[in-house]
């Protein structure tokens, strides 16, 4: 197969295009460097001719960060009008686990763009998944008050990226079927243990206070209601295993 990665020298995209390859498939990389621009649609109906489906792992940065829900929508109507001048079979989606039951911010912005990818004449499939284990890193570097640290307190299961990609191929591999079922860690983990455990790892050890962030959001944190359903599928690493593998 030949298959489009938007996004693909990001985190995650960076482990579906080492999948891709590992599964003997040819990679596309839908970027810059390439003179494909996805905010702008320049140069991707061309640079899809030929492929088979396009995995959208996009995630936007600088000054997209500040507006993502325009980012999503932006991005998602350029591959997906791209893809159907150039007849691409199967559009590959990674969503997230609860954003229609917490839409607000980032959340919000996901779920736009599912809405976007649903309405699209290109055949779709969306995989939702829960946070990757390095949202307590994530999360170490965003929660703070000058130089203190805080523990966010929310109710997760995380899910190792290596296990995300290789989901999002194998349903590259095979004709479009909508909504997958949802993918998840192996158990469920406090967020807030996990940054302390992350942050004693790389030997920061300052006092991190446990805190619940304000709003909606927070209360979805905080209530269970990112979690994945009793349906879903769950992967093998847990956030130990991973974090004892990483450089300290």
């Amino acid at each position: 197969m030949d298959i489009a990665i938007a996004g693909g020298t990001g985190v995650i995209g960076t482990h579906v295009a080492e999948v891709v390859r590992a599964r003997g498939h040819a990679v596309r990389l839908l970027t810059r460097s390439e003179c494909i621009d996805v905010r702008t649609g320049v140069g991707l109906e061309g640079a899809l001719r030929g492929a088979d489906a396009v995995i959208d792992v996009l995630n936007p940065h600088g000054p997209d960060a500040k507006k993502p829900e325009e980012f999503f929508r932006r991005t998602t109507a350029n591959l997906l009008e791209a893809e159907g001048l150039a007849s691409v079979r199967h559009h590959v989606a990674l969503s997230i686990v609860g954003v229609d039951r917490a839409p607000h911010g980032y959340y919000a912005a996901k779920l736009a763009q599912e809405q976007v990818i649903t309405a699209s004449d290109v055949p779709w499939t969306i995989q939702r998944a829960t946070q990757f284990h390095d949202f307590a890193a994530q999360m170490y570097a965003r929660a703070r008050i000058g130089p203190l640290r805080m523990a966010v307190r929310m109710r997760t299961q995380p899910v190792d990226a290596v296990e995300v990609a290789t989901r999002l191929v194998e349903l590259a591999e095979h004709p479009a079927h909508g909504r997958a079922i949802d993918l998840a860690g192996p158990r469920e983990e406090d967020l807030a243990a996990m940054m302390r455990a992350w942050a004693r790892h790389h030997h920061k050890n300052g006092w991190m206070p446990k805190i619940g962030l304000p709003g909606g959001f927070g209360r979805a944190m905080r209530s269970g209601d990112l979690l994945p359903g009793v349906h879903a599928d769950l992967g093998q690493r847990t956030f130990e295993e991973w974090l004892v593998a990483q450089p300290d």
